[in-house]
């Protein structure tokens, strides 16, 4: 009885806190952010054996309502990515083709390197090859990042979902936020929340400079999460925004796709600690899966029925900014179940394997955990 009063109330906690902090996250589609910035600014996609997205992404690059430089990386790829970007390139566009990748490097962090040693502009942006831009987004988040002051801003990518279980499990997945890197906390210098998304890192380049580059993050598998922390790490200022349609992806076809995607990143953001991941499998059964089922014992129902509506209100409040249906929170079961197998399964995958294989190459756990960055860094100065 004591253990549900005390998940309602961190539940409880967590949602008032989000429905105090949550108004501050900017949404970048209001008209407020339709605005001119100053700087350049630089868009590296790497990319491996994406021939299906890749044209449509840097179409939607090179359609921006902003001048924007492109470096389209073809990262060894099989297929014909390569053919599709050189059949886009022109003035704007880039190509860099790599066709080797030399020891002590994860592919994608080799790629970003590479292409951002010679950028000379003013802001640098880091995306994925299956990211598609609304023709303004470049021009508001440049500009809100100017704004503001920002080393670093992230922008939450708006998720495609075609069938019901991809949005149940991503609705779950940014509701996470509430727990862990609380969106509306980041911009606070004296708070630890960090962030950092693939899909949309922008950096001022002296910022990225100063930061060492994807070469002090070489061998992260979350190499997007490293980075967040670094800018934290460092004092630098950093900033999240949302804004539905600015920035969309598709990340996998299901729940069988969403599994095989996540199975290669969980383990690694825990820095492949086993006892990280248990606590996680135990938190998800107890926050979202229990209360659904002891909400049915006399006993259990009062403090099961506190977490069932904060979870309600925490994804409805998430819901206007990412666009996901507040009502998959009565999925909230199936997708921490969900959740619990892609822990697990990624855990003894890693193990079995003893690496990771990531863009055709396997990296050993050794060398991955010596090379991984602390989850939570020291603040320097």
């Amino acid at each position: 009885m004591i253990a549900g009063w005390l998940v309602a109330g961190a539940w409880l906690t967590q949602v008032v806190g989000a429905a105090v902090g949550l108004p501050s996250v900017q949404d970048l589609t209001r008209p407020e952010h339709d605005l001119a910035p100053g700087g350049s600014v630089t868009v590296i996609v790497p990319a491996k054996n994406e021939e299906r997205d890749i044209g449509e992404c840097l179409r939607s690059l090179m359609g921006q309502d902003y001048p924007v430089e492109i470096i389209a990386v073809n990262d060894r790829s099989t297929d014909g990515t390569g053919a599709v970007m050189r059949s886009l390139a022109g003035p704007g566009l880039r190509c860099v083709t790599i066709g080797e990748l030399p020891a002590g490097w994860l592919g994608k962090t080799h790629a970003m390197a590479v292409a951002a040693d010679g950028v000379t502009s003013d802001w640098v942006l880091f995306t994925d090859a299956d990211i598609f831009f609304r023709a303004d987004a470049l021009r508001r988040a440049v500009a809100y990042a100017e704004a503001t002051g920002a080393d670093h801003l992230v922008v939450g990518p708006t998720t495609i979902i075609r069938r019901w279980d991809e949005g149940a499990i991503l609705a779950l997945f940014s509701v996470f936020g509430l727990f862990a890197a609380r969106p509306w906390k980041v911009a606070d210098p004296k708070a630890r929340d960090a962030i950092g998304i693939g899909g949309f890192n922008l950096l001022r380049t002296a910022a990225y400079r100063e930061l060492g580059g994807f070469g002090a993050v070489r061998m992260d598998v979350v190499e997007d999460l490293a980075l967040g922390r670094r800018v934290k790490e460092f004092g630098l200022r950093q900033r999240f925004a949302y804004g539905v349609g600015l920035v969309r992806v598709h990340w996998a076809s299901g729940a069988r796709g969403l599994i095989g995607v996540m199975t290669k990143n969980v383990f690694a953001a825990t820095n492949y600690h086993v006892s990280l991941i248990l606590l996680g499998c135990l938190w998800l059964c107890g926050f979202y899966v229990a209360p659904f089922v002891l909400v049915w014992w006399p006993r259990f129902m009062w403090p099961c029925l506190v977490v069932i509506g904060s979870m309600g209100v925490g994804y409805r409040l998430l819901g206007r900014l990412t666009g996901l249906g507040w009502w998959n929170f009565l999925l909230a079961p199936f997708a921490a179940g969900v959740f619990v197998f892609v822990l697990l399964r990624s855990t003894v995958v890693t193990l079995w394997d003893g690496g990771v294989t990531w863009r055709g190459t396997f990296y050993g756990l050794g060398e991955l955990r010596r090379m991984a960055s602390p989850l939570v860094g020291k603040r320097r100065g």
